[in-house]
């Protein structure tokens, strides 16, 4: 399978002030999807602009033609597997079927604490999630469902007509515990990851590769537990939180090694972010055309 590029579009803009133009110019460049963050606010961006994640992949929708669409990614920190299903339905209608549902355990970061709950737990997050992921399936391939579960309950709710892409929207799961990887090979399309966190501040590129290796060969193991082929599962790797951080924007050339070493790996799809001056996403735009346009063609 040839590799696919697509980006992330960080909600931070005002639709008519910059917001829709650069979804549509991700569809001009040619990039295979572009996602979106899911959160109520993140990182450094907190105190500034920060707008919906399904609002504007809504909007996206509209604004675009063959540009897949999705979130990387969605976590139950906010979201309820009833409500969210809904949306995503009305999702995937207005977008013709390019909705792709990037969705993980979520972490400690602002969204776990702006319900008023305290933050949970890995464990707990782990617990959650496994409960999540497979009621959100039901949700989102039957027509009715009714499921009292330690978490979440679903009481006759009722998704009619379902996706338009059938049996439902592709998952793509981010997991890389033994846990959430079993929910990627049961239930997942596609499988997510960032790489190893604990590599990010001092490990080097080398060491980031060799942990990928690793990830990818217990995503293997998992589906050979659940009888599936690991063949059948888009790996995506979303870049900018390994070692490498921002160089593969650099240069085309820089990317070309980049893309390649993970190419090789098994990755199937490699996400960019939009850059965004003054912010750990900053990057030359100019550069960051070329490496949609002329990038790719150099993988093969």
């Amino acid at each position: 399978m040839s590799l696919r590029l697509s980006t992330v579009i960080l909600p931070v803009d005002r639709w008519h002030e910059g917001g829709r133009a650069k979804w549509q110019r991700a569809e001009e460049l040619g990039f295979h999807a572009a996602y979106t963050y899911d959160h109520l606010s993140w990182r450094t961006f907190r105190d500034g602009p920060w707008f919906g994640a399904l609002p504007t992949l809504t909007a996206a929708a509209t604004a675009t033609d063959r540009l897949r669409l999705g979130t990387l990614v969605t976590s139950p920190n906010f979201r309820h597997p009833v409500t969210l299903a809904k949306e995503l339905i009305s999702l995937d209608d207005i977008s013709g079927g390019r909705v792709t549902l990037g969705i993980g355990a979520g972490g400690n970061g602002f969204d776990a604490t702006a319900l008023g709950q305290e933050a949970w737990t890995p464990k707990e997050r782990a617990d959650r999630f496994g409960e999540f992921v497979p009621l959100l399936d039901r949700l989102l391939t039957e027509g009715a469902v009714s499921q009292k579960g330690d978490f979440y309950t679903a009481e006759e709710a009722r998704n009619i007509p379902g996706c338009v892409q059938r049996p439902r929207l592709p998952f793509a799961v981010a997991a890389t515990g033994p846990r959430g990887l079993r929910l990627a090979a049961r239930y997942g399309q596609a499988w997510v990851t960032t790489g190893d966190p604990k590599l990010y501040e001092e490990g080097t590129p080398e060491q980031s590769v060799e942990a990928l290796r690793g990830q990818v060969e217990k995503l293997g193991k998992a589906c050979a537990e659940s009888g599936r082929d690991v063949a059948e599962l888009d790996k995506i790797l979303l870049t900018g939180f390994t070692p490498d951080r921002g160089r593969p924007l650099e240069s085309v050339d820089a990317f070309v090694d980049f893309a390649g070493r993970h190419q090789e790996l098994g990755f199937t799809e490699i996400v960019i972010h939009w850059p965004i001056a003054g912010s750990d996403f900053a990057a030359d735009h100019a550069v960051f055309e070329r490496i949609v346009t002329e990038g790719l063609k150099q993988l093969g």
